[in-house]
Parts: structure tokens; sequence; C-alpha cells
């Protein structure tokens, strides 16, 4: 076992009820404790802490002080305590430097202060659990006491009180049932890890990793509340029929939404990458909200977050005509998707759809429609995993809309499989070539220069593709619902 120093016992101070006022305690030993009277230090043992007392209690003067210390060097005592709080003369910080003497003082009474020093010099089981027992009540007078900081209140109470320094470190790996874990609900935040091994924090560290975890979560719904309690109604005005915007953006507006700012809609969409149709855990959902919120707390713009079924919908709200409005929503989903993916590992893809700034009510659900549609759009394509940002010129929308609907994809695919059980490069080249020659109204001339072909070889790619659809391309409706197949499918698959 690891002998205690006098270094040791100064950094369980607190505990102890001990300061150092001279001398430097670093790399001092000490055997044991002795309570000794001011006038008989000469024969005190080598190595051991002395403890001094004074008749009645007396404040000791200036060169009584002076003298104890001296005669506490000649003994080569490991150092010396007073009673009391009382101002250390100059003389006697010189002698206690020069001789390498640690000087302590306390206000405690002789005999408890010695018990607590003894039992902390000989260690053992009640030495631990002494410890442990004064860290965790620490602990909790701190997280009911800390204001604006209570995560650091804790762990510097906590740290003084084991002698250690404690860290909170970010491990979103981390299981609620470890005995260091950090968590806020279910959600992982990280682990409580100490400087040094002690069995003191062995046994204290499960307690306080609870008290910080329920800490956290209480200052979290103390934050995020207000921004959480509006989440529904953000839902209401997205999904709701059109009817009922305008008695939905009053009830908003009374629960501090500002619906009249123009807003930008982000929609993050969780895949399995081997199962489309799994639905991830309902910790994932808690660990992105709480990153998101996080994130935005200190911008400058409104932020909201809502989860609507396995999706999280993020709203930014400022004055309309705010430059970037979108570009700054990007920038922080982007670190969503980077929390996201590095929380679930490599089985989950997460897809942004991002709307484009609308003002009021009704502009909040279209941007809403906007990003939903271009999250699902880009999924469907093959494109999961990135992020993807909805035109402005409405024409891609609608087809990206269209697309969008499981019906439509359905009866597209239908008539573009032949062209899919040629390969992935082939099928791309043909359905470049329809677009090309139907685009230009069957013109060989002219969809031979957009494709850089001659006109005899874009004829001949034709007929082969009418071939392999078993279509007559020179019948309207067959023409209109090949362009529109091949037109979305290039769309939709486009980075």
């Amino acid at each position: 076992m690891k002998q205690v120093g006098v270094a040791d016992m100064v950094t369980q101070g607190e505990r102890l009820g001990i300061r150092c006022v001279a001398g430097d305690p670093e790399g001092v030993a000490v055997s044991g404790v002795e309570i000794v009277a001011m006038d008989e230090l000469g024969p005190a043992s080598p190595g051991r802490l002395v403890i001094v007392t004074t008749t009645h209690d007396a404040v000791p003067r200036p060169y009584q002080v002076d003298i104890a210390i001296r005669r506490a060097i000649a003994a080569e005592c490991a150092g010396l305590v007073f009673l009391g709080d009382f101002p250390l003369a100059e003389t006697s910080r010189a002698l206690a430097e020069r001789g390498g003497l640690p000087v302590l003082m306390s206000t405690a009474t002789p005999s408890e202060l010695a018990v607590l020093m003894d039992r902390t010099i000989r260690g053992g089981a009640e030495e631990v659990l002494s410890r442990a027992e004064y860290a965790i009540a620490r602990a909790t007078r701190a997280a009911a006491t800390a204001q604006g900081r209570p995560t650091e209140a804790i762990l510097e109470d906590v740290g003084a009180a084991l002698g250690v320094r404690l860290s909170l470190v970010q491990d979103t790996g981390v299981t609620w049932s470890e005995p260091d874990a950090v968590c806020v609900g279910e959600v992982p935040i990280g682990r409580l890890t100490a400087d040094r091994d002690d069995a003191s924090v062995t046994v204290a560290l499960p307690a306080i990793a609870a008290m910080l975890s329920r800490t956290l979560q209480h200052d979290m719904q103390a934050r995020f509340g207000p921004v959480r309690s509006r989440a529904d109604l953000i839902i209401e005005l997205i999904s709701a029929e059109s009817s009922r915007i305008d008695k939905l953006a009053v009830e908003a507006t009374r629960a501090g939404l500002p619906v009249s700012l123009s807003h930008v809609v982000a929609w993050l969409t969780p895949t399995h990458r081997g199962d489309p149709e799994r639905r991830p855990a309902a910790v994932l959902a808690s660990s992105v909200e709480l990153h998101a919120l996080q994130l935005v707390e200190s911008r400058e713009e409104v932020w909201h977050l809502a989860t609507f079924h396995n999706d999280i919908v993020m709203v930014a709200s400022e004055e309309a005509g705010a430059p970037d409005h979108q570009r700054r929503l990007r920038d922080v989903m982007e670190a969503v998707m980077a929390h996201a993916s590095s929380a679930v590992g490599g089985e989950w893809s997460f897809t942004v759809g991002l709307g484009t700034p609308q003002s009021g009510a009704a502009g909040l659900r279209q941007s809403a429609t906007e990003a939903r549609v271009a999250a699902e759009a880009a999924v469907a394509g093959g494109r999961a995993g990135h992020v993807e940002v909805t035109d402005v010129t409405g024409l891609r929308r609608v087809l990206l809309d269209f697309y969008a609907s499981p019906l439509s994809r359905s009866l597209l695919d239908d008539i573009l499989a032949p062209l899919n059980a040629l390969g992935p490069e082939r099928a791309l080249i043909a359905m470049r070539t329809l677009v090309a020659y139907l685009g230009h109204r069957n013109s060989l001339s002219r969809a031979g220069e957009e494709l850089n072909l001659h006109p005899n070889a874009v004829n001949y790619r034709v007929r082969r593709i009418e071939q392999t659809l078993g279509l007559d391309l020179t019948e309207p409706n067959a023409r209109f619902a090949v362009e529109l197949a091949c037109r979305v499918r290039l769309i939709a698959s486009r980075p």
C-alpha cells in the first residue's frame, strides 16, 4: 500500500478540516499522528504529524510559534498542525520554508482531527468508505446549490473531497448500465473519470455519475423545456388540414412560436442500410434531439425541433430577407448528421431534406413539405446519407413530390424495369438518350447534337430501346409516360 504523505492529506484538506499555511508538503511522508502541548515538542517522534495544543486553547504568540517550528524541525517531525485561525508571522514562514517543515492549521478539535488523520494514514476499508460518503454528500450539496454551472460545481467539489481530479469525458457509446456512465434519460453523454486510481473513487463513482445524470437532465429540462413544449404545435401546423392553419397560427403565437417570421425547415430521415423497413431505437431520436438543441442554443436564430414518427424536424426562424438562411440551417444539420452517425455506427444512414425560406404559418408548412419531399425523394433515388436542397424553380419540386409517392414510383419503375435489367450503366445511357430524343420531339439530329452522336447512332439506340421496352415511341401516351419516367428517375438520382 502506498504510504500517505502530507501532500495527500492537504489535498483532502476540506474533508479533514486542514489547510497548509507554510512549507512545502510535497514528498513528506507521515508515519502517524500525535497530540503534543506547545511546550513539550522536544521529544516528539520523527515522521509524525504533530497537533499542537495550547493552554485553554489560547492563540500562541509569534515567538512561541517560532520556537515550536524550530523544535519540530529538530525532532524531524513530518509537520505541525496549529489549532485555530490566526495569521502566521513572516519569521515563522521563513523558518518553515528553510527547514522543509509543512505547517498546517485547523479549526477542528484535537481529538476529532487526530482520529480523521490517523484513519487517513492507516487507510483500510473504514477510510475508503468515509471518503466516499463525504464525496457523495458534497455532490448532493453541490447539485442542490449550484447555479449556472452544476456539472462543473459537482466535479470540483467531489474532486476536492476525494483528492483527485474528475472529468466528464464525452462518449456516446457508453451504456446506461455501466457504473461510470452519465446519461440524460437513456441518452448517453459520457463517462466520469478520475486522474488516478483510488479505492474511494471506485466506491463513490457510480453514485456521483448518477447524481450528474439527474443534474444534467434537470438542467436540460430547464433550458430546453419551452422549446420542446412547442414541438407538438409545429407538428400540427405541418400535418393539419389547410382549413385549420389560421387557428393553429393563433395558438402557436400565444405559445411563443414566432410564426410571423421567415422559416426554413430541415427534415432528417434515418434509414437502415440493410433493412429499409427497420425503425431506429427511440434513444436515437432523443440523442439527436439533445445534441441539436445544444448546437443551436447560443445561435442568434430562433430554433425549434420536433419529432414526426421516426423523423426529426428542425426549424430555423428569423426576420424575412436574412441572408444565407438556408445555408446556416444546412451547417447545423450536417453537424447533427455527423453526431447521429457516430452514435449508431455504420448501420444507419441519415438523409436531410432542406426547404426554402418561407414566411408565416403557411410558409412554415410549405417549407416543411418541401423538406420532407426532398428527403423522401433522395432516399427513394438511392441517395440516402446526403443533404438534398429543394430547388427554387418549382418544376423539380413537383417532379420530386410525384416520385416520392410510393404508387407513382411503382408505376414509373414498371415502365423502366426492362432498362434496369441491362445494368446501372447501360440503363443510365438509355434514359439520357430517351430524354434527349423525346425532349426534342423525336428529332434525331437535335438529339445527336445534345448527345454528341451522329443521328444514325441515335436512331440505332432508340430502336434498340423501343425493342427493350416493348413500346411504340411514336404513340403520344407512351412517349409522355417514358419521358416522365426518365426525367423523374434522372432528377431523383442526381447528387
